[in-house]
């Protein structure tokens, strides 16, 4: 028997779910067409099936346990990210398709387009990390599809009007789930996020999970990077990336402990950094200064799951532009630094004056390395360059293509915003958020409202 007060879950998700789901079977009866493989093309195969099964790692396994982190909100963490990122690939295999539906009335499907698709379906993961707790599945079914249709269209117009690389545009989805994401936490703020919420909270035993999380995508973060790229580059980007990863573990370690009251390194809260921090609750000085204290504890074991990806992050960004293995580790190195202060002071800023709760940090994790990348990609394609009036021209056609991001970005993120602020939506209420028994039914367990 579902709970009573989830009444969204039986009267918009299953429908909702359904026709999505007979919608993508009705048009893949009718376009979808699987690509033969020639004999040659074998050890193509063979070749790009473990990069292939890399991807879901990351995707399923990797984003799933990283979203576990509050007490009581794993199940919806792991399970709607199932959700969202198997949704948001059929759509993207659809969109992705559309040019060669036009010209051939077929879309040929193979393991490198359903790759493409789950790196497009990775941009609305990110965003999701935004508002993680505070959405339903409703909501992020929403999410996942508008995301994915303006991240492809994104890319059709990088790659049609300004001729960007598939690749080069893809990896852009850090910047782009980011800025969507941030559009996201901030209109659909509420009063009682400056207080903080009830339930967003964080253990020894989610933060695990969590923790297992981030080991997978830096496991397989090399995987990421270089799938689509092309084949006489992939052993120079897994390199590249890989060195970025292990310079980014190396500074979070160190930036961690610097960081600690204690110089340790201390896995143990209780409550959020939010919860406390804009308590109403009225401390004195000295337990003001305890308070201090337990803040940076409580920082260090989720800065150091954003800062060991950071360099990756930023390498993918600027991937065909490092030739040096001390550019990537240079790269990451700086990488690691930008998010770990930005992780420290941003989210608290960003609370305060615009009210963005970002639950995840995707900012710190994802949008501040990427623009990062962009910045690096830029400076060393000006080294390599003798020609000043070519330099000047490739620093305004790098500008547009993140402006052109940016903007789809924006404006997607704050249309679907919008939509999501309609009441028809159900949004869960303050006290039944980061709450799995809002939508999970747990017979052995009483309800707490």
């Amino acid at each position: 028997m579902a709970p009573r007060y989830a009444p969204s879950l039986r009267s918009r998700l299953a429908p909702i779910l359904l026709i999505l789901q007979a919608a993508f079977i009705i048009i893949a009866a009718l376009c979808f067409e699987n690509r033969q493989t020639k004999k040659p093309d074998s050890e193509s195969f063979l070749n790009l099936y473990p990069e292939f099964q890399d991807v879901n790692v990351i995707v399923i396994l990797g984003f799933g346990f990283l979203c576990t982190f509050p007490v009581r909100y794993g199940f919806s963490g792991c399970g709607f990210n199932l959700l969202v990122a198997v949704l948001a690939t059929q759509w993207a295999l659809i969109l992705n398709g559309i040019d060669s539906w036009y010209n051939t009335r077929i879309i040929g499907i193979d393991l490198k387009s359903i790759i493409t698709a789950e790196l497009c379906a990775v941009s609305a993961l990110i965003s999701i990390g935004s508002v993680l707790g505070k959405t339903n599945p409703v909501q992020l079914t929403l999410i996942a599809l508008l995301e994915v249709t303006g991240f492809v269209l994104n890319k059709w117009l990088l790659q049609t009007l300004l001729k960007v690389r598939p690749a080069n545009s893809i990896m852009l989805l850090h910047v782009f789930g980011a800025v969507f994401g941030l559009m996201l936490t901030w209109i659909l703020s509420r009063n009682a996020q400056e207080q903080g919420f009830e339930k967003e909270k964080f253990d020894k035993k989610s933060g695990l999970f969590s923790m297992l999380g981030a080991v997978f995508l830096w496991m397989f973060w090399p995987s990421f990077n270089s799938v689509i790229v092309d084949d006489q580059a992939r052993l120079g980007a897994v390199c590249s990336t890989y060195l970025a990863l292990a310079v980014s573990v190396v500074t979070a370690v160190a930036l961690a402990v610097l960081s600690s009251p204690r110089g340790t390194l201390n896995p143990v809260c209780l409550t959020l950094f939010c919860r406390l921090m804009y308590s109403q609750i009225h401390f004195s000085s000295s337990s003001l200064h305890e308070l201090d204290l337990f803040l940076q504890n409580f920082l260090n074991q989720i800065q150091m799951q954003s800062c060991i990806l950071a360099g990756g992050v930023a390498v993918g960004v600027s991937i065909s532009a490092i030739q040096q293995p001390w550019e990537a580790m240079a790269l990451g190195l700086a990488a690691a630094t930008i998010s770990t202060t930005g992780f420290r002071y941003l989210k608290t800023h960003m609370l305060t004056a615009f009210q963005c709760h970002d639950t995840c940090t995707v900012l710190s994790t994802h949008g501040l390395p990427g623009l990062l990348g962009w910045l690096a990609q830029l400076v060393l394609q000006i080294k390599d360059c003798d020609d000043h009036t070519v330099a000047i021209r490739f620093a305004a056609f790098h500008i547009c293509v993140l402006f052109v991001t940016i903007s789809v970005s924006l404006c997607m993120g704050i249309l679907t915003a919008f939509l999501l602020k309609l009441n028809f939506w159900r949004q869960p209420q303050n006290n039944k958020c980061f709450e799995d028994q809002t939508f999970w039914e747990f017979p052995n367990l009483v309800a707490r409202k």
